[in-house]
């Protein structure tokens, strides 16, 4: 077996990061954000199916990828919107991500890779509203980070801080998933 490059490492260090990360967030959220913790789940097995050599077709784990994108950050929000009052928002958050996992099929590779930049946007978009008037800190930097991971996916650069682009998307999505973590723990106990 051939040595893995500095890129193949680069990129398995970042999957491996994100779902650690995705993984620490969905069990501690698990008892009182149930749909949080699923979102997170999604994240984790996107990871995983990438990490896993033989497991899956690369096919696979592009659905896996988009699977966790259109459904899994909608279920984030819908968790922070209802957990702040918010509801009509949650709903319309997470019934658009689910019309997206199915139309994906009728989408071409561009069409779904816009959709999905479109639903990161949205949902990093909608969290740090709410995080701004719930004066949550940790709910501003998580929606920044995935705000700024969706941002730098529609880059034409190949490389940004020379690792390769979608590595660095995944090093702040893995950020914006941890500060998002812990601004659902913060709101929690702020509700209590």
């Amino acid at each position: 077996m051939a040595p893995k490059s500095g890129v193949e490492w680069s990129t398995a260090l970042s999957h491996l990061v994100l779902g650690v990360v995705s993984l620490h967030a969905a069990a501690s959220t698990a008892q009182a954000s149930r749909g949080a913790a699923a979102g997170f789940l999604l994240q984790v097995l996107a990871a995983a199916t990438m990490l896993a050599p033989g497991l899956s077709t690369y096919e696979d784990c592009l659905a896996g990828a988009w699977v966790a994108t259109v459904i899994g950050l909608p279920l984030l929000a819908f968790d922070f919107h209802w957990v702040n009052g918010d509801r009509s928002s949650a709903n319309l958050l997470l019934g658009g991500g689910m019309v997206l996992a199915v139309a994906g099929g009728h989408l071409g590779p561009e069409g779904r890779s816009v959709a999905g930049q479109a639903m990161l946007l949205v949902v990093a978009v909608t969290i740090l509203i709410v995080a701004v008037f719930t004066a949550n800190t940790y709910g501003m930097w998580g929606g920044a980070m995935l705000g700024v991971a969706g941002l730098l996916s529609r880059l034409e650069e190949d490389r940004l801080l020379l690792l390769p682009k979608e590595d660095v998307c995944r090093w702040a999505l893995a950020a914006g998933s941890w500060a998002y973590c812990r601004a659902l723990h913060t709101q929690r106990l702020q509700w209590e």
